[in-house]
């Protein structure tokens, strides 16, 4: 199947949002966090910076948004800022979009402006963005709000111009693929109906990893449904090393670490977090694995963001420091254990600028040269039999279903809503169609 070209979609939306609205269309964090957006927009702050650095090898979807949809994008931002009581916008996106900076230089309002930003990753991890654009430091364990700011994703946030309930998302079909790009897919449908969609995989035997090749979750088949949270849909070769990475077993990767780290401290020294000057230093996780269980170390552990900087790049022996500290999180927790400084005693490391990972050394080391690194937008009209929408697709606890078996929906209206005194999202009905209840996912069938 060949994707179809012409963009239809966005268009011109009704009334501001409050919070009750936002809430009430589901709209949550799309960049794959997931909270709820309302709950994140109930913080005052003067500041209010739109992510768009995107800075996962291959994706290019927020790209692609603020290319094709500027408008309800800034009339989503311009809303947000309106509900933080933010004075300020910042645009955080990659300097060498050039094309895209020009245009929305010409369409911002004053009080908002882009700011470029390196090629490197992890540059949308919001820690490492607040700091280029402010030049202060989330402390360990905080958030944005914590000095000043709210940070928000580009798709979230035409969401909000749209004015309208989430039922599609936005991702890009890269890898080995026939035709990389970037599609509005309905939530609940199969990863493989998507791959499909891109011309199908381009070689026989691959895996499939969601969201970005950094920081991805393996896909146990094509049967997977796309969530509110999907950004990417990364197909490679079986046998690719990335594929062996990310499924390899905790057994192994304890093993493996317990002989061969040599305490180099490379993990550490091209850690983001510790460069930020926070307590994370991954080498001392991998040395608490020769102790009785790992985290023995957990101060080590607990502030780790989970880029896979470590793992992926850093490491010249192929361990894992990243899945070492996952592992001794848990730990930490149970313990009790938190950062006990001050704000004031957060000193950036002074080699952190320049310890920046370039994507293309990125792309290079991670065996990515081969694949085409574009993602156009591009229309394809989807016409799925049943759609499975998982109840649990955002942070909190699961949505509760509104429907029950055998009852018949239109795109658009409410199916699932959290329970009372509890955080949630609201879900609604991607395609018309009868519904089927489950445990974990409502399936409606058209």
């Amino acid at each position: 199947m060949t994707p179809q070209m012409g963009i239809s979609g966005p268009t011109s939306a009704g009334p501001t949002p409050s919070l009750d609205r936002i809430e009430e269309l589901g709209i949550i964090g799309a960049g794959g966090g997931g909270f709820p957006t309302a709950v994140k927009f109930k913080a005052q702050v003067p500041l209010f910076i739109a992510n768009a650095a995107e800075c996962e090898p291959l994706l290019h979807k927020d790209k692609e948004l603020l290319h094709h949809y500027a408008e309800p994008f800034l009339r989503g931002m311009t809303m947000a800022m309106q509900l933080v009581g933010a004075r300020e916008g910042v645009i955080g996106i990659k300097e060498k979009y050039q094309e895209i900076i020009a245009a929305l230089d010409a369409k911002v309002p004053a009080n908002i402006r882009v700011e470029p930003l390196p090629d490197c990753y992890p540059a949308g991890d919001e820690f490492i963005l607040v700091h280029m654009v402010t030049g202060r430091v989330i402390p360990p364990g905080g958030l944005p709000k914590d000095v000043g700011a709210t940070v928000s994703n580009v798709e979230t946030l035409m969401n909000i111009g749209l004015d309208r309930p989430v039922t599609h998302k936005y991702l890009t079909v890269a890898g080995a693929v026939a035709h990389p790009v970037t599609l509005r897919v309905p939530v609940g449908i199969t990863i493989g109906e998507v791959i499909e969609a891109a011309g199908g995989a381009a070689v026989p035997d691959f895996g499939v990893l969601l969201g970005g090749v950094m920081m991805a979750r393996p896909a146990a088949n094509l049967d997977v449904p796309v969530t509110k949270t999907t950004g990417g849909i990364i197909v490679l070769p079986a046998e690719h090393a990335l594929i062996r990475r990310h499924n390899a077993p905790w057994m192994h990767i304890a093993k493996i670490g317990r002989s061969a780290c040599d305490q180099c401290r490379f993990c550490t020294e091209f850690c983001p977090r510790y460069l930020l000057g926070h307590p994370i230093e991954p080498h001392m996780a991998m040395r608490s694995l020769g102790f009785s269980q790992p985290g023995d170390l957990t101060v080590a552990t607990l502030y780790c963001c989970e880029c896979n900087l470590c793992t992926m790049f850093a490491c010249p022996e192929d361990l894992d420091p990243k899945n070492v500290c996952v592992q001794g999180k848990p730990i930490a927790r149970e313990r009790g254990l938190t950062w006990k400084g001050t704000p004031d005693s957060i000193q950036p490391h002074p080699m952190a600028e320049f310890r920046r990972v370039p994507m293309r050394r990125l792309i290079a080391k991670l065996g990515l040269g081969e694949f085409v690194n574009e993602g156009p937008l591009t229309e394809y009209k989807f016409a799925p039999r049943k759609v499975t929408i998982p109840l649990k697709q955002h942070a909190g606890a699961p949505a509760v279903p509104q429907v029950k078996c055998g009852d018949w929906v239109r795109a658009g209206e409410l199916i699932a809503a959290p329970e009372a005194g509890k955080l949630g999202a609201r879900i609604h009905a991607s395609i018309d169609g009868r519904v089927t209840v489950g445990k974990d996912a409502v399936v409606i069938e058209a």
